[in-house]
């Protein structure tokens, strides 16, 4: 079972790896900018980095959860793409905010589009193993000698 899950794992450890990084430049700010644990507030810059670490950090469960619930019942290799398309957003969010406010939007629309697509992907694949295993019916077999392609 392990290898069958592979790419989602690989995926998996790049995210953590990523949230690491990222929190990282949250304490590097912290040196930098002179702003001692607990505050939140200093400097634009420091605000920046701090907000865009924040941010990742509260969409990192959706994420997982999608990427996971997506590979295991739609496509490994589809959703373990998708994972990293959406780290690459992420990491272009995270550099353009700390760059200024603006710098973030076009990467935010970009990992979004693509959080939607791994929530399609779930709710497609759970759809499915729901009607094979629940009700005993297989929707892509049926779709298919429908549209005459079996």
């Amino acid at each position: 079972m392990s290898e069958d899950a592979v790419g989602l794992a690989a995926v998996t450890v790049l995210a953590v790896l990523e949230q690491a990084y990222f929190s990282l430049q949250v304490i590097y700010a912290r040196r930098k900018y002179s702003v001692s644990p607990p505050a939140t507030t200093g400097p634009p810059e420091f605000e920046r980095i701090f907000r865009a670490q924040a941010n990742c950090s509260e969409y990192f469960p959706i994420f997982i959860t999608v990427l996971w619930t997506s590979g295991l019942f739609f496509s490994q290799g589809a959703s373990s793409v998708c994972g990293l398309l959406y780290l690459y957003g992420r990491f272009r969010y995270f550099r353009g905010y700390s760059q200024s406010a603006q710098g973030r939007l076009a990467p935010l629309y970009f990992s979004a589009q693509v959080l939607w697509v791994l929530i399609g992907f779930s709710c497609v694949g759970v759809l499915l193993a729901f009607c094979r295993v629940y009700l005993a019916l297989e929707l892509i077999g049926r779709l298919t000698a429908a549209l005459g392609l079996a």
